[in-house]
C-alpha cells in the first residue's frame, strides 16, 4: 500500500487546483490515500478565498481515498505541517508531504514511495526528498544520498520524524561549535544558521529548519533525485516562505528514478550543491555568511 499524501492547503486556489492535478496524473494516484489539509483564515482579508480553496478540495478524485481537514482557527503553516506528519507518521508509519504551491512529475509518487520501502529499515536514511536544484552533469535516472533535507514534496517515516527537534534543543550545539556550524550552513555556502536563530529569538516559526537540524545532529542523510520531480509555482508573492525567487528550481524530469544507491553521501553531487546555492546569494549575503563563520 502506497504512503498517504499529506497536502497543507491555504487560501491559493489556482496553486492548488495545479498541485491536485499534476498529483491525479501520477500513476499511483489511483492507490494513494489523500489527507488535505486546509488551514482556517488568518482575517477576513483571506476569508474568501480560502472557502473557494475548500469547496474545490471537497470535490477531488481520483485517488483511493480523501479525507479533508479543515482547521477551525488558523494554526499557519509551520504549526500545521507539524501536526499534519506527527499524525499520519503515527498512524501509519510513513507520509508524503505537499504543500499547495508544488507541481510534481507523473514520477513522484513513484519514486517517493520506491525510497520510503527501500530505506524503511535503515536509521541512516531520514528523509526521502523530490526536489533538486537545477544542476547540469548528473544522470536523471538515478539518485543521490546527501546529508541535506528539502521541505518542496517530501516523506518521511515515524522513526525519523520522532526524532523532530521542535524546540530546536540542539541550536546550542551549532553555537559552541564553529565546525559544526560551518557544516550546517554548507560549508558556508547558505546562512540556514542564521534562519535557525530567528527561530530561536521569536522571529520565524519555521518548520523546515528545525527538521534540518533534527537530521543534521543525527548524521542522518536524505535521499534525493539527481533530476527535479518537483516544481515550486509559488514564487509569485502569493506564499508564506517563498517572497524570494533567488533560489532557482528549474522544471521537473520526464523521466522515472530507475536506480536507487547505497546508504553514503555522494560527495560530487554535494559540492556541485554548495556551489550553487553559493552562486545564488547576493554578494552582501555572501560577505555576511563570510564573518559569521569567522
Amino acid at each position: 500500500m502506497p504512503s498517504p499524501i499529506a497536502l497543507f492547503v491555504y487560501n491559493r486556489p489556482d496553486h492548488t487546483r495545479q498541485t491536485v492535478e499534476a498529483l491525479q496524473n501520477n500513476a499511483l494516484a489511483g492507490e494513494s490515500d489523500l489527507f488535505v489539509y486546509s488551514d482556517a483564515p488568518k482575517d477576513s482579508g483571506a476569508a474568501e478565498k480560502v472557502s473557494e480553496v475548500r469547496r474545490y478540495i471537497q470535490g477531488i478524485s481520483g485517488f483511493r481515498s480523501l479525507t479533508v481537514i479543515e482547521r477551525e482557527k488558523n494554526w499557519g503553516v509551520d504549526s500545521s505541517i507539524i501536526d499534519g506528519v506527527t499524525t499520519l507518521c503515527a498512524r501509519f508509519g510513513s507520509t508524503i508531504v505537499l504543500e499547495d504551491d508544488l507541481v510534481t512529475s507523473p514520477w513522484f509518487l513513484t519514486y517517493m514511495n520506491d525510497g520510503l520501502t527501500r530505506y524503511a529499515d535503515d536509521e541512516t536514511v531520514m528523509q526521502v526528498g523530490g526536489f533538486m536544484f537545477p544542476l547540469d552533469g548528473f544522470e536523471a535516472a538515478q539518485a543521490s544520498f546527501l546529508p541535506y533535507t528539502t521541505c518542496w514534496g517530501w516523506g518521511t517515516w515515524k522513526r525519523a520524524w520522532d526524532h523532530f527537534d521542535a524546540s530546536a534543543s540542539g541550536f546550542e550545539v551549532l553555537r559552541n561549535d564553529k565546525r559544526k556550524r560551518k557544516a550546517f550552513d554548507v560549508n558556508g555556502a547558505f546562512y540556514y544558521f542564521g534562519m535557525l536563530q530567528q527561530f530561536v529569538e521569536g522571529k520565524s516559526d519555521a518548520w523546515d529548519i528545525r527538521w534540518y537540524l533534527s537530521v543534521f545532529l543525527r548524521n542522518g542523510l536524505s535521499l534525493f533525485p539527481n533530476r527535479s520531480l518537483v516544481n515550486n509555482i509559488g514564487f509569485d508573492g502569493t506564499g508564506t516562505h517563498t517572497h524570494d525567487a533567488g533560489l532557482s528550481h528549474g522544471e521537473v524530469s520526464s523521466q522515472p528514478v530507475t536506480r536507487f544507491p547505497a546508504v553514503e553521501t555522494d560527495p560530487i553531487l554535494w559540492r556541485a550543491i554548495e556551489d550553487h546555492l553559493y552562486a545564488q546569494q547576493p554578494r552582501s549575503l555572501r560577505n555576511l555568511v563570510r564573518k559569521a563563520l569567522r
